[in-house]
């Protein structure tokens, strides 16, 4: 779990089917030293369970990554940046059709479009 290790919160504003989060990193976090030493990113893989345990907090439920339509790593994300985190998804009996985004102020950093499903 990364949430509340890697990352955290900032606020979060949820809408019936949606929902955006400022997210902050923790810049001193030990995957930082590894990917990549003396130039940090964030990991794409790291993006895509941020988008899993968001959704998971909102939805009060375990999912998983049945899987993934689109996956654009649109810019490198630095542990500086403090990306909006925007998800959104339909109801398919146990299954969600979700669309997620990282922007910053200027630009689209990170896209998503998958099914998860309950476990």
């Amino acid at each position: 779990m990364l949430m509340n290790d890697f990352y955290r919160i900032e606020y979060i504003q949820r809408e019936p089917d949606s929902f955006s989060a400022r997210i902050a990193f923790n810049t001193q976090h030990d995957i930082f030293k590894g990917h990549f030493p003396n130039q940090p990113v964030v990991p794409g893989v790291c993006m895509m369970e941020m988008v899993r345990e968001l959704l998971e907090q909102q939805m009060d439920k375990h999912l998983w990554l049945r899987n993934a339509g689109v996956v654009k790593f649109l810019q490198l994300i630095t542990p500086d940046v403090q990306p909006l985190v925007s998800v959104s998804w339909t109801t398919e009996g146990r299954a969600y059709n979700v669309n997620a985004s990282f922007k910053n102020e200027a630009s689209d950093l990170f896209k998503l479009t998958g099914k998860f499903e309950s476990k």
